[in-house]
């Protein structure tokens, strides 16, 4: 029997509340309480930087980050420096693997493949790219979408983020998971499905890949 996945917009948010929302759902899956949920959010402009970051990889100051409105924030997901901002879908998916699989690299494949086949939805051929720091999926050579997890006591936190009609240009403050290579977006691949529809074609990936059924949850 598929189990249930309670999917959760919240709207545009900033970075820390949505940390806030995050820590107050994986408390609950820890003590055995909820269900598992996928959060989708819109961020403002912000700068992240995981556990393996590199600062040389931030290429602007905090002065110049300030000044174009950008926010910065350290975690405790894996990965390198990424930036979030309007225009992206961010999904953070909360999780108990022990009624799934304990498998770390299963889990991360399995939101890679969630990712290739939403989008496959909307005629884009995503793939993964089989090497160590290529994490994440690719469109021809470009990135078009970042993944960072955490998992503590079998419980995930933080996720991916996919650029749909992302500004671009705010990834040249970074080196975007320390990696020189280009990102694009679905609409600079010329798509312009919405956010509302990209969501559903995630959510509904996510439960074919994950075995769930799903449920639309109330904020």
């Amino acid at each position: 029997m598929p189990r249930p996945l309670e999917v959760l917009d919240l709207g545009h948010m900033r970075y820390a509340a949505s940390l806030a929302v995050q820590q107050s759902l994986v408390d609950r899956r820890k003590r055995g309480e909820g269900a598992d949920t996928l959060l989708f959010v819109e961020h403002p402009h912000v700068v992240t930087m995981g556990r393996n970051g590199k600062l040389q990889h931030i290429l602007a100051n905090e002065d110049v980050l300030a000044r174009t409105g950008i926010d910065y924030f350290e975690t405790d997901r894996g990965g390198d420096v990424t930036y979030h901002g309007p225009g992206q879908v961010v999904g953070y998916p909360v999780l108990d693997l022990r009624e799934w699989r304990r498998d770390v690299h299963a889990y991360f494949s399995g939101v890679e493949q969630t990712l290739i086949d939403a989008l496959a939805s909307f005629g884009i051929a995503a793939e993964r790219i089989p090497e160590r720091g290529y994490e994440g999926v690719w469109v021809k050579g470009a990135k078009i979408a970042a993944i960072g997890i955490h998992i503590s006591r079998w419980i995930t936190s933080h996720g991916f983020a996919l650029n749909v009609n992302t500004d671009l240009n705010y990834f040249k403050y970074i080196v975007p998971c320390g990696l020189t290579k280009p990102v694009c977006s679905l609409r600079s691949l010329g798509c312009d499905a919405g956010r509302e529809e990209v969501m559903r074609a995630i959510a509904d990936s996510f439960a074919k890949v994950f075995d769930y059924e799903l449920v639309m949850a109330q904020q």
